[in-house]
């Protein structure tokens, strides 16, 4: 039977597709930008007729109705790392976290830690040979659905189809849904004065020739505007976002002296608008694959000059560093910065760099703590971490004592929380200076 009969055997209704999903069953749902919002909501509709069913993601650009309180025995959300949408929910106990590195998600799939039952994904239209791309999405979606049950895929003529390990076949869909509709996107991050100042220490970090690994927010779209000047960069990131289409328009993100795969964008998916979405359709500098693959340290590190910048919440004056909870309050997740912060400290010339503001709640309390706060996460460990960079300069940790540590970390903090720390530091002996000894005849 060809693929263009089956697949037209395969056509539903959104409701009908959704009846495949019964009471205890674990549902996967595509992230970030390709989350098939079509199907969530016909899910939603399925919600009166099932209880305790899992859904299982990373973070979504869509809305979350089935973290509503109301659906509460119907639907528990367990995420693997933690979005806005879902925030709350988490932290009234209305849904779970996972905590775990991306690049270690797919393994619960396919070890059967976590098994799938239902996979909800959204793709291209089918090609002459009937396959349909993931688009903007390939992360922890591809094992997703090599590993599920079943598979409802959403078919949308807006989905981009992109290079690299991004397709699915026909064969591989047990139910299709069509319907053109506009991608999730994401809202462009607020670049502050103070995200230029804290980027203008980060730019300083990076060569011609460096692979960059950035994620989203106010700190990474404000760096990559400062790299015009650079030559050759390259880019192996968990992500991409509008920033780097001026970068490669200007031939300033070439690939050229990459050593692994050069001249490519490595790629695990995309966050951003229509701009980027365009961008990478049919664009061959860019090569998808899953997270498993782009995050795995040991390929990572085989980028020469890989420079990882991540950001984070809290960091202690030893090195400690908090990214995934506010105290007790869990905020987002492990995510990729262990998995590229292991990557660039093994690479030849790399620079694993934590970014962050040297306060918060608008100047009122300080970033750098003598302790994380009760409850706090330690994501990355005082054995890795080695740059830290806040608008008042750069500590660089690796190799270094707790004294020279807690004095390098001062030195960046705001100068109004310097004397508190340093206050501290006496008080548990880290900075104490010894009395001078008399010499004697």
């Amino acid at each position: 039977m060809s693929w263009q009969i089956e697949y037209k055997k395969k056509l539903r209704t959104p409701d009908e597709a959704l009846r495949c999903v019964s009471s205890g069953m674990r549902v996967y749902i595509q992230p970030g930008c390709a989350e098939p919002e079509m199907l969530v909501e016909a899910l939603m509709k399925r919600g009166p007729f099932v209880e305790d069913v899992e859904i299982v993601h990373m973070l979504t650009m869509g809305s979350a109705p089935y973290v509503a309180p109301e659906m509460a025995g119907h639907f528990r959300h367990n995420a693997v790392f933690i979005g806005a949408n879902v925030r709350d929910a988490i932290n009234d106990g209305r849904a779970d976290y996972t905590p775990i590195y991306l690049s270690e998600i797919e393994s619960l799939f396919e070890s059967g830690a976590m098994p799938l039952d239902v996979a909800l994904i959204q793709v291209s239209p089918p090609d002459a040979h009937g396959f349909c791309s993931l688009g903007v999405g390939i992360d922890t979606t591809l094992t997703a659905v090599k590993r599920s049950r079943f598979v409802v895929a959403h078919v949308n003529d807006q989905m981009p189809r992109t290079y690299g390990d991004s397709y699915v076949h026909v064969h591989d869909l047990d139910v299709v849904v069509e319907e053109s509709r506009p991608l999730c996107a994401m809202k462009k991050p607020e670049i502050t004065d103070l995200h230029i100042a804290i980027a203008r220490n980060v730019a300083n970090l990076i060569e011609d020739g460096s692979v960059l690994q950035t994620g989203i927010g106010g700190i990474p779209d404000a760096v990559l505007p400062l790299l015009t000047n650079r030559k050759d960069l390259g880019v192996h990131s968990e992500l991409v976002s509008d920033g780097v289409i001026p970068l490669i328009e200007a031939g300033v993100i070439t690939g050229e002296r990459k050593n692994f795969k050069p001249r490519k964008i490595i790629v695990g998916f995309v966050l951003g608008t229509k701009r980027i979405f365009d961008f990478v359709d049919n664009n061959p500098i860019f090569e998808f694959h899953p997270t498993a693959y782009v995050n795995d340290p040991g390929l990572i590190a085989r980028n020469d000059r890989m420079v990882a910048i991540n950001s984070a919440l809290q960091v202690d004056l030893t090195g400690q560093v908090c990214s995934d909870s506010i105290g007790n309050q869990f905020y987002s997740g492990i995510g990729g910065q262990v998995d590229f912060l292991r990557g660039a400290s093994r690479s030849k010339g790399g620079k694993p760099i934590i970014a962050i503001s040297a306060t918060a709640k608008s100047g009122t309390i300080s970033r750098i703590v003598p302790m994380l706060s009760p409850g706090a996460g330690v994501v990355t460990s005082r054995g890795l971490v080695r740059y830290i960079v806040t608008e008042f300069g750069v500590a660089y940790l690796h190799g270094k004592s707790i004294r020279e540590r807690a004095k390098a970390l001062i030195e960046i903090a705001h100068p109004k929380f310097r004397e508190e720390l340093y206050s501290y530091c006496e008080k548990t002996k880290w900075l104490q200076r010894p009395e001078p000894v008399m010499a004697t005849r």
